[in-house]
């Protein structure tokens, strides 16, 4: 569903010569048949969103190391394209869903301290897989346990 979402974007996006677009789809499409050949399937909707995670992963650390480097041009760049994956991305949990979900995790697991962190953030990442920041929930994860 979401691979035959991305393929109508790119075909539209080709047609409006929409060229940023048209280039981020098309690595997207390609990371996609690799990862198909890969696993010598047509990869399932869960691992097509790990796709697009990591493609949209990358685009943050390039924005970062643009900005430290003060090429501002290419992290502008980056910053359009990661505009385009995030919109094949679920909704992110805001900071105050994000605190109360870590609260009934800790409540549900019975985390008592850092040593229970692991637990934590594993239940977090499944459960709410696309849908949050993992070094935001990292940090308010160890604030709650600490």
């Amino acid at each position: 569903m979401l691979f035959e979402r991305i393929n109508k974007d790119f075909i539209s996006a080709y047609k409006a010569k929409e060229e940023v677009k048209v280039a981020v789809l098309r690595l997207l499409k390609t990371a996609i048949k690799n990862a198909s050949v890969e696993f010598g399937r047509e990869p399932d909707e869960a691992e097509v969103l790990d796709i697009v995670l990591k493609q949209a992963k990358q685009r943050r650390e390039s924005i970062e190391q643009y900005s430290k480097a003060g090429r501002d041009d290419l992290a502008d760049r980056e910053v359009a394209e990661l505009a385009i994956l995030e919109g094949y991305l679920p909704q992110r949990l805001s900071d105050e869903e994000l605190s109360a979900e870590i609260d009934a995790l800790i409540a549900e697991t019975g985390a008592e301290g850092m040593k229970d962190m692991g637990r934590v953030m594993k239940l977090l990442n499944e459960r709410f897989k696309g849908r949050i920041d993992g070094r935001a929930a990292s940090e308010t994860v160890k604030a709650k346990l600490s």
